[in-house]
């Protein structure tokens, strides 16, 4: 029998012992060299200086953080100088800290060396330790090595970079629910109910001689349709989920000198785009970055659409319109203070069905009678110019992007992988329920079922090809 190949990884790490920095690079306060492996404490007792055994310190020394970690020390220590390791001159001091396996991140014993943030510093570490007998790990290797332990799950694993790479709280939120398994969790009842149905068609199969009942299909289906149903939640999730990991753009579109730069302005609360009274200033798409209801947004500044005066403005409107069809949210911006156009009406309503809002800005002029006929959008009153309506678009432009469906925001999809694996056990589920009317063998439609439980297996990492964990891992920035 050939051994599972995550087995075969773990044998392997098991050997060595790996360092590297993990704080970014540049200068700072602090910089960190972690190690962890069999041998992380021996090599990085070589590394400093300090009086007394590292694993067992003083008791007035030891750093305590919850009950899990009662076997962490933390020791003062001196970095000796290389070039005269006897003369008992240091050229820093470092906080360096032990946590005894398995209670650690890796599930391996683990030492962090806090020392002053100098880079020289940092590599001269890394570089003795490397001599010591250490490798040097590689991106996301830390991480990889508490999946490979059992300490997280895969979607545990891809959480911390998630978290790592956050732009907004409500994102690192979210993150941190998935370290914590909140996806794992959402996935388990429906995975259990799979494994209990398998479990019945099989004694089925294998008793049948000892009257053991065979499931009827009425019962299959049902159990089918419980699960797929579970999953399909699962998976509409990802509509939202996708905007938390990877926000959204949101296009600002409207005829020339209606106030969109200005309006693109207040929402930043800068003066990013540059604003005059003449009309078609912006003829170039003007992006920023901002965060609305806590998801990172792009914000589009785009040329005002008419009908071009020059080659530069034609321009500038064909990529306004390329950025109209491609945006996640649109803000359609009208001059209150005029009749509303036949084009603005037109663009309008072809926005139905998809994010979108209108903002009647110059509210603080003299409004137009028949400004506002019945709209298919929401709309917002804004003045640019005095900053009245601009913290209630905002809010509007919030709940917009927020909550698309209102899913559950507890455990969501917020990647394509995670979409792919339960789509992937939903086709799988569906096969097999075509399959029972059809009276298919229970031999047969096993295959299916066993096909949708290693879906989810590879969405939490049980059955996950070596391929699939590099690709993940190498995301990683090294050190973490």
């Amino acid at each position: 029998m050939q051994p599972h190949p995550l087995t075969t990884e773990r044998e392997s790490i098991a050997q060595e012992t790996i360092a590297a920095i993990s704080t970014p690079p540049g200068r700072g306060g602090i910089g960190i060299v972690r190690l962890s492996g069999p041998h992380a404490l021996e090599i990085a007792q070589g590394l400093i200086r300090l009086k007394g055994s590292l694993s067992t310190p003083p008791n007035e020394q030891q750093a305590h953080r919850g009950a899990r970690l009662e076997h962490t020390r933390a020791r003062l220590a001196e970095i000796p100088d290389p070039e005269e390791p006897e003369s008992g001159r240091a050229i820093d001091e470092a906080v360096v800290t032990y946590f005894a396996a398995p209670h650690t991140y890796t599930g391996e014993d683990l030492v962090e060396i806090a020392a002053h943030g100098s880079p020289v510093i940092l590599e001269l570490l890394v570089r003795q330790a490397l001599r010591a007998g250490a490798r040097l790990a590689r991106p996301g290797e830390f991480t990889e090595r508490a999946f490979l332990s059992g300490r997280i799950d895969l979607t545990q694993a891809e959480a911390v970079r998630d978290l790592i790479e956050a732009q907004t709280l409500y994102q690192a939120r979210i993150a941190a629910e998935q370290m914590g398994g909140s996806l794992s969790r959402r996935v388990q009842p429906a995975k259990e109910k799979l494994v209990e149905l398998i479990a019945l068609l099989e004694a089925g199969i294998d008793f049948a001689e000892d009257d053991v009942d065979v499931t009827p299909n009425e019962e299959i289906v049902t159990w089918i349709d419980t699960i797929a149903g579970e999953l399909g939640l699962l998976a509409r999730s990802f509509e939202h989920g996708r905007l938390v990991h990877a926000g959204l753009r949101l296009a600002i579109v409207g005829r020339p000198n209606v106030g969109k730069s200005s309006l693109f302005n207040r929402l930043l609360e800068k003066e990013r785009a540059i604003v005059t009274a003449s009309p078609g200033t912006t003829r170039d798409l003007v992006t920023e970055r901002l965060s609305l209801g806590g998801i990172p947004v792009e914000l589009v500044d785009t040329a005002g659409l008419r009908e071009a005066t020059d080659e530069a403005e034609a321009i500038g409107v064909r990529k306004t319109r390329e950025t109209l069809a491609e945006a996640d949210v649109v803000l359609v911006v009208l001059d209150a203070s005029v009749p509303l156009r036949e084009d603005e009406q037109s663009l309008i309503a072809s926005l139905a069905g998809r994010r979108a809002l209108v903002a009647r800005n110059k509210c603080d002029l003299e409004l137009a009678a028949d400004v506002s006929p019945a709209l298919p959008l929401a709309a917002v009153a804004t003045s640019a110019q005095t900053g009245e309506g601009v913290a209630e678009l905002r809010e509007a432009l919030a709940s917009v992007v927020k909550h698309p469906g209102g899913e559950s925001e507890s455990g969501m999809l917020t990647a394509l992988r995670h979409f792919e694996a339960v789509t992937g056990a939903i086709g799988s589920l569906g096969a097999a329920r075509d399959a029972v009317p059809a009276k298919v063998p229970h031999e047969m439609l096993l295959l299916d079922l066993y096909g949708a439980l290693r879906h989810l297996d590879g969405l939490t990492g049980e059955t996950t090809a070596d391929d699939i964990l590099n690709r993940i891992f190498s995301t990683f920035c090294i050190g973490k």
